[in-house]
């Protein structure tokens, strides 16, 4: 894969765990003012979009090691560290979210 190809890939984690992230975020702040509604929704829509960027990251991944040369670039990088982060920022939301309902009974 060429540079261009594998910064592709970093976009589209980007694009996909930055989705995440701001549901993520967002849906915390409705559960903290007491709307606890659409937990399961949200967080089903979020594991879409954290399953479709570790898609594009697994493209890359089959490829080198398939043999295939690569070449990383700083923009896979980020989006690397945007998954990564996204991923560990939601489980810590998820735990706070089974916090505040368990807190609200």
């Amino acid at each position: 894969m060429n540079k261009e190809e594998v910064a592709m890939l970093g976009f589209e984690i980007v694009a996909y765990s930055g989705d995440a992230r701001s549901k993520l975020l967002n849906l915390l702040k409705e559960v903290r003012s007491g709307n606890s509604e659409n937990v399961t929704e949200v967080m089903e829509k979020v594991d879409e979009l954290l399953k479709l960027a570790h898609e594009s990251q697994t493209q890359m991944l089959a490829k080198e090691s398939g043999g295939e040369e690569v070449e990383l670039g700083f923009i896979f990088v980020h989006g690397q560290d945007h998954l990564m982060t996204t991923l560990l920022l939601r489980d810590i939301i998820f735990d706070m979210i089974e916090l505040y309902n368990r807190s609200e009974k």
